[in-house]
């Protein structure tokens, strides 16, 4: 779904607005603890699709995605009161796994860097270095 400014401005308000009303109008325990990352508004502003991200493991993901799907009916009442728009957009909630995907990516940036990484030498430590090679306070003199 390409967004010109209009779709992308009402996105980044029903983002708003539903976070609002997920945190307190909706009383579903089934919701948990859910993170709307994005929501993506068709052309003709009709459809929208919401990115959402929970905390938890895959069982706990579906509960949410089920729970957000049996509010969406009231959300969308919601959103039309609260919004002025001729039509209020349907409501399509999506996982983000991107962010996962982001975790993994950062996790094998770690995993390479820390393979980098030189190892220290064995041969050659401060314990034993000379009193002028150490370079701390204890190889100066004050005389």
């Amino acid at each position: 779904m390409s967004q010109g400014s209009r779709p992308s401005r009402i996105g980044d308000q029903l983002r708003a607005e539903l976070a609002d009303l997920l945190a307190r109008e909706v009383h579903d325990p089934g919701v948990g603890f859910v993170t709307l990352t994005r929501v993506q508004v068709s052309a003709d502003i009709q459809q929208a699709r919401v990115f959402y991200t929970t905390l938890g493991d895959e069982p706990s993901r579906r509960n949410s995605g089920r729970a957000l799907e049996r509010a969406a009916p009231f959300l969308r009442r919601q959103i039309g009161a609260r919004l002025r728009l001729k039509r209020v957009p349907e409501l399509k909630f999506l996982y983000d796994d991107s962010i996962a995907g982001q975790d993994r990516i950062e996790q094998l940036l770690n995993e390479i860097h820390a393979s980098d990484q030189p190892e220290p030498a064995s041969g050659h430590d401060s314990a034993t270095a000379e009193p002028g090679e150490r370079g701390d306070a204890s190889a100066r003199r004050d005389d």
